[in-house]
This record gives structure tokens, C-alpha cells and sequence, in this order.
């Protein structure tokens, strides 16, 4: 309760980098008490107290947004609102990223095994996947865009069904970062680069291709939110429900242009500096 009375929706919207910093503290206290109460399972653990402490702001947030849908005059209007609404729920994902990737640096290795066990298992798991259709001609585009597009309507079904679900798989999703900016991190320092330099390294490997994808889910989240408080508050079964229908469709249309451009910075451009 106390972790999620420290921001509400309102206040996120007029300052959202101040959400960076939520982000931090939901993270780092959700590593910190996985770490000492369910040590062997710390690496799902700690996503799940994440998502705990940051569920209440994101389900009044949807509930916020379906009301700007009913509101608001014309889809204009409601898409700056909700650009708004992603850009301080892009800071939290941040923050998440940023305590967990320190983390994973500053920990000892053993600690680290257990914290991010499971999503070092991913992260073998899809470059083992890439690696192994490397030379099928359009593969790896096809590969990961498919890829994308589920996580993708993984969010949108995860909002609609469980209201503030998404937060789960971009949570999920920011632990998997962290372990593989870390991890690259660390490589990068280990063959001669300082530290100083390995960071912005790091941020450039993941962030050209990482952000465009990250927006994307968030978006379809948002949509698949708007769409489950309607349904809650009854509003599709009003004359509401046309302005609804388009919001959502038009939400969930820029969220898969968005995803497209980028896979494609990650085959096409993310390669050219590493």
C-alpha cells in the first residue's frame, strides 16, 4: 500500500520523468525483498512484487483514459492525451531497466545467477533461435517481427482480460533487458572498454530497436485496458461505443506500425554498429 500510494495518475501526467525515479524504487525494493524471502525464485519473484507495487497507477490509469475517450470531442484530442499517458509509463519502464540493469552489475555473480536465472534462460533460448535461421533468406525479419507481434497481443489480451495485465509482460520484459544490457555490459568492459564507454554502448545496442518495440506494447496495453473498463463501466453498450471502437483500433494500428519500424531497426540497423 505504501509503494503505491507514492504517485497517482494525475501527477505522473504533469511531471513523468518523475516516474524514472518510481521506477527505481518499485525495482530495487522488489529485487531486495525477493532476494531475501524467496531467494531460489528471486528471478520471477522480483517481477512479481514489481508488478504489484506498480499495478494500482496502471489500472487507474486505463480507467482514466477510457473516461478521455468519453469525454473528449474528437480521436485527436484523446491520442494526445493518451501520447501523455505512454510517455511517463515509458519513464517507469526505464527505471525498471535501470535498477535492475545495476544491479545485475553490482550484485556478486552468484546473487546475479539466481536474481536473473530465468531470463538468462531466454535470452540463450532466442539467440539460439536467430542463430539457427540465420542464413533462411528473410527469416530473422519474419522471425523476430513474430516474435514482437505476440508479446505484442500477449499485452493487449493481458489489459483486456486482467485490466492492468500488461504491466506483467513489460515488467518481464524489462528484466530480460537488464540481464542482457548487463551481461553485454560486462562483456564489453572484460575486452577493454571502460565502463563509462560500455554504458552508452550498451544503450545504443538495445535502445535503437528497443524503445519503437517497448512504446509498441505499451500502446497495445493501453488499448486492451480502455477496452476491459469500458466493458466494466458498460460504455460499449451506449452511444459511446464508436468513439470507443475507434480509439482502440487506432491505437492498436499505430502500435503495430510502430512495432514493424522497429524490427526493422533491429535487423537492419542495430547490425551496422555491432
Amino acid at each position: 500500500m505504501t509503494l503505491e500510494s507514492i504517485v497517482n495518475p494525475f501527477t505522473a501526467v504533469e511531471k513523468p520523468s518523475h516516474m524514472f525515479y518510481v521506477g527505481l524504487l518499485y525495482a530495487s525494493v522488489a529485487v531486495f525483498l525477493s532476494l531475501w524471502i524467496f531467494k531460489d525464485s528471486a528471478s520471477l519473484i522480483m517481477v512479481f512484487l514489481t508488478v504489484l507495487a506498480s499495478i494500482s497507477i496502471v489500472f487507474s490509469t486505463m480507467t482514466l483514459e477510457e473516461q478521455a475517450d468519453v469525454k473528449l470531442k474528437d480521436e485527436l484530442s484523446i491520442l494526445k492525451r493518451h501520447a501523455s499517458v505512454i510517455k511517463y509509463l515509458m519513464y517507469l519502464f526505464l527505471g525498471f531497466v535501470v535498477a535492475y540493469t545495476a544491479l545485475y552489475l553490482i550484485l556478486p555473480d552468484s546473487l546475479v545467477q539466481l536474481l536473473f536465472k530465468t531470463q538468462i534462460d531466454t535470452i540463450t533460448a532466442i539467440n539460439s533461435n536467430i542463430t539457427g535461421n540465420a542464413y533462411s533468406s528473410g527469416s530473422i525479419f519474419l522471425q523476430i517481427f513474430m516474435n514482437n507481434f505476440k508479446v505484442l497481443l500477449f499485452c493487449l489480451f493481458f489489459s483486456f482480460f486482467y485490466g492492468a495485465g500488461a504491466i506483467f509482460i513489460l515488467t518481464w520484459n524489462a528484466s530480460v533487458i537488464a540481464a542482457a544490457a548487463g551481461a553485454f555490459i560486462e562483456s564489453t568492459v572484460a575486452s577493454g572498454i571502460h565502463l563509462v564507454g560500455a554504458v552508452p554502448l550498451a544503450l545504443l545496442r538495445y535502445g535503437i530497436h528497443g524503445v519503437p518495440e517497448i512504446v509498441a506494447y505499451f500502446i497495445a496495453g493501453l488499448a486492451g485496458g480502455i477496452l476491459s473498463v469500458a466493458m466494466m463501466n458498460k460504455d460499449l453498450e451506449s452511444e459511446k461505443f464508436k468513439k470507443i471502437i475507434l480509439d482502440i483500433v487506432d491505437l492498436s494500428l499505430i502500435a503495430l506500425v510502430i512495432l514493424l519500424i522497429g524490427a526493422l531497426l533491429e535487423v537492419y540497423v542495430t547490425p551496422i554498429f555491432f
